[in-house]
């Protein structure tokens, strides 16, 4: 991905439109996904929420299998563009790194005032671990999704014992998204983030908070600049 600098504003590009793409399409579908899987359960007549107006359907089974269906194939494109595109662009810059675990507790630390933090690249030490537990979990859910769409057509048959752990595994990965998710957007509770916020909708951050929380990518820009 080539990097800018737009000098007017103080701003940094960090994330080009096809980033911002894949993260947006992922998020929606994988809270889509959450929703109407939770409403298959079912948990929304037993708690009533589909007598609030305007939400009568979630408790409909064939409406919300429909819905996460749909949710599904949208999830599949994403990781599907996403790994095709950053694999040809050979763009690995959110792939874990040895030393993660340790830099990701030194950052945490230094996020509560103990000690300083490590020199950062590109991304945080934490959001390179999260998004290999996200990415992970995402890719249990559709492995899984698959085999239980497969187990509904003529002709294919799996054993029940299979179909039963296949679905254990599936619920499994489901808690994991949603915890990998709440860890994910509760790291905006920190101050020291909220600068990365507007790189989510626009792709570019404050040059100078890029400069000083991930000198080692900032550098590597400006190297060459030169």
């Amino acid at each position: 991905m080539s990097e800018k600098t737009v000098k007017n504003k103080k701003k940094i590009k960090r994330h080009g439109l096809s980033v911002l793409f894949v993260h947006c399409t992922v998020a929606i579908s994988t809270f889509v996904l959450i929703f109407s899987g939770l409403g298959q359960m079912p948990l929304y007549k037993r708690y009533m929420l589909d007598l609030v107006p305007g939400l009568s359907w979630v408790s409909d089974f064939s409406v919300t299998l429909s819905i996460h269906y749909w949710a599904a194939v949208v999830l599949i494109f994403a990781i599907v563009y996403h790994i095709v595109f950053h694999g040809i662009r050979r763009d690995f810059d959110m792939l874990p790194r040895r030393g993660d675990m340790k830099e990701s507790v030194q950052i945490i630390m230094a996020v509560f005032g103990f000690g300083k933090e490590p020199e950062n690249d590109k991304y945080l030490a934490e959001q390179r671990l999260a998004y290999i537990f996200i990415g992970s979990s995402l890719l249990i859910l559709v492995f899984t999704g698959i085999i239980k769409v497969l187990k509904n057509l003529p002709h294919i048959n799996f054993s029940e014992d299979f179909i039963y752990w296949i679905t254990q595994i599936h619920n499994l990965g489901t808690l994991l998204i949603i915890i990998g998710v709440v860890v994910h957007l509760g790291a905006f509770i920190f101050k020291e983030n909220w600068p990365m916020l507007p790189g989510i909708f626009t792709g570019k951050i404050d040059l100078e908070y890029a400069k000083r929380r991930h000198s080692i990518w900032y550098d590597r820009i400006f190297e060459k600049k030169r």
